[in-house]
């Protein structure tokens, strides 16, 4: 039931993406686009330190573009667009719940199996042959934060300078 609703709050993030014309908008958009992804990966894995890894990443790259876009798009209005087509995704979410009853109960067995045959096992990740996989990506990421530290230095990065 939870996952049915997380799933139809991201269907309409995506229309609602599609819709933005101004970058941080679409910003805001991608920000809770990636929040109710932490929350399905949360629902699905044994452990939530990948959810929280996954939403720090997002939010660590989202502040960098947030920094570049105010510098060279400050002053840009925010136009409001038209949200007539975003109530046909719930609508039908909510024909879906209404007319199958299974969705609706949560003494199925069914759906207990479902629920525990989708459980994600990410423990895998650091025993021998992928720790080294494992190793090389977060000194890939360590590298390329600090190459994003010294490109957005105010004196010597491509931002815009405040005269």
């Amino acid at each position: 039931m939870s996952q049915l609703i997380v799933i139809t709050f991201t269907a309409m993030n995506a229309t609602l993406f599609s819709m933005m014309k101004h970058p941080m908008s679409t910003g805001i958009v991608l920000m809770i686009q990636t929040i109710l992804m932490c929350f399905m990966t949360n629902n699905m894995a044994l452990d939530a330190w990948f959810s929280y890894i996954l939403f720090l990443v997002f939010l660590g790259g989202m502040l960098v573009l947030f920094i570049y876009l105010t510098s060279v798009a400050s002053n840009e209005l925010f136009n409001k667009p038209s949200y007539k087509f975003i109530w046909v995704i719930p609508m039908t979410t909510l024909i879906i719940m209404l007319v199958d009853p299974i969705l609706m109960s949560n003494n199925s067995e069914d759906i207990k199996i479902l629920e525990s045959s989708e459980v994600i096992n990410t423990t895998t990740m650091f025993n021998y042959p992928y720790s080294l996989m494992t190793i090389a990506v977060i000194m890939y990421l360590f590298l390329t934060l600090i190459v994003v530290v010294k490109i957005t230095e105010s004196h010597t990065g491509p931002l815009r300078s405040n005269n």
